[in-house]
């Protein structure tokens, strides 16, 4: 067998179809906006940075070293960006970093640390408004914590017994609009009323009006359900099994019987006033608030007693502000909110979240933030570039969109005063 050998020759030549898209969307001009200005001698651009860290996904690698082994090689002489090399793009990506918050809490012991960057997360809610994100009406926010298990340095035990962080994504759709970061040995519960009222601060100061709000029982506390009231016309929130909602579904007279695939469960509501002693010690009955309790419950295969109920039933209530809907559109439009652990799943696969490159968590939220934009970009463009090309669908995960699109050979070439792409082979139109 005979090789011919050429230089010049990138295996991404799709990739430049996605630069270009970025440069098409402003993005250069957005990130020069809101980031700090960079000295006049410079050689690397804000651009540079985060146009190459997004390219790094885009062409399937996950950490930075990949940036200088099998990026830079064949981006050389690329038109768009200059590529840094990997450690000139950990240092400025360190230099967005700030200081961990820590806070103590009265009766424990556990320092709880939280590490949240407002001008990073503002720049992800421009690059969504640039990309046009928010064009539907009665916005669902949905928001859920994620384990990132990690053996960093300052990386605190999680109650699974594992190191690592414990992430607050707030999402819109599919598109990640607000992360903050929390040390493993912080519980998702604790000061989540003082993340959500960041998080609608953000939003409120962009201008985008959420009308719902689900989470899970994490949020089922009486000031976290008090700060989500302020904010949103409906919520949807997990309630925690106790002997106060035991009450309330032993109160229940009327159950629906709801066949799913072979199993049966039962299906009731109730009027229901949570957390009157939490608001007698902390003197705020005057914030409590009658709520509806959506219960389903299926027949426990062990027959084992509820203490409280006396039934042998596992129960998953919904506590809820939304009087309209039926029991069965409220636990349908709740358990949409399953498509988070999708979310997560590409987060920590397909943009880096399972390989973080700092050794300090503040470092690491600015990472997290970064290739959660690098996410929304992405779903930006599998949706335009499906309606162009049709070897393309939107629902493709970026690892088909790689081999479909962006791996196909090319080099650029100049021909008369014009740079041009030469593409060693074709895309389906």
């Amino acid at each position: 067998m005979k090789v011919l050998k050429s230089k010049a020759l990138s295996p991404f030549g799709g990739l430049n179809f996605v630069l270009e898209e970025f440069t098409n969307l402003g993005l250069e001009s957005l990130l020069r906006q809101y980031l700090p200005a960079l000295a006049n001698q410079s050689q690397y651009s804000w651009k540079d940075i985060f146009f190459t860290y997004w390219a790094l996904f885009f062409c399937g690698g996950d950490c930075a070293e990949d940036v200088e082994i099998n990026l830079r090689p064949v981006l050389s002489n690329n038109p768009f960006l200059s590529v840094p090399s990997a450690d000139r793009l950990l240092e400025r990506l360190k230099n967005l970093a700030t200081p961990v918050d820590k806070v103590l809490k009265k009766r424990s012991k556990v320092v709880n640390e939280l590490s949240y960057n407002d001008k990073m997360n503002a720049l992800n809610i421009k690059l969504l408004k640039r990309l046009k994100a928010f064009k539907v009406k009665n916005l669902v926010l949905d928001y859920d914590n994620t384990f990132v298990y990690t053996q960093k340095s300052d990386a605190k035990r999680t109650y699974t017994k594992h190191f690592g962080y414990c992430p607050g994504v707030g999402l819109i759709g599919n598109k990640v609009v607000y992360v903050e970061n929390r040390n493993g040995n912080c519980a998702p519960h604790n000061l989540q009323e003082d993340t959500l009222e960041r998080m609608f601060l953000l939003l409120k100061d962009n201008q985008i009006e959420i009308k719902s709000f689900r989470a899970d029982a994490a949020s089922y506390r009486f000031v976290t359900i008090n700060t989500v009231n302020k904010h949103v016309d409906k919520f949807y929130i997990r309630a925690t099994v106790n002997d106060r909602v035991c009450e309330a579904i032993n109160k229940i007279t009327e159950w629906k019987k709801i066949k799913v695939d072979d199993s049966i469960y039962l299906r009731g509501s109730v009027l229901f006033t949570p957390f009157t002693n939490t608001a007698r010690r902390l003197k705020q009955k005057h914030l409590l608030k009658e709520y509806r309790l959506v219960v389903t419950k299926e027949a426990r295969r062990d027959g084992q007693l509820n203490l409280f109920t006396g039934e042998a039933y596992n129960y998953s209530p919904i506590l809820t502000n939304d009087f309209d809907k039926t029991d069965d559109e409220v636990v349908i439009f709740y358990n949409q909110r399953g498509k988070e652990e999708r979310e997560f799943d590409v987060l920590k696969n397909d943009f880096g979240w399972n390989k973080l490159p700092f050794s300090k968590m503040e470092q690491n939220t600015v990472f997290l933030i970064m290739a959660a934009m690098g996410r929304n970009l992405y779903d930006y463009i599998i949706h335009e570039f499906s309606t162009r090309y049709k070897n393309l669908k939107p629902n493709f995960r970026i690892k088909k969109f790689i081999f479909r699109f962006v791996c196909i050979p090319a080099k650029w070439v100049r021909t008369g005063r014009e740079i041009k792409l030469r593409l060693y082979g074709s895309i389906p139109t």
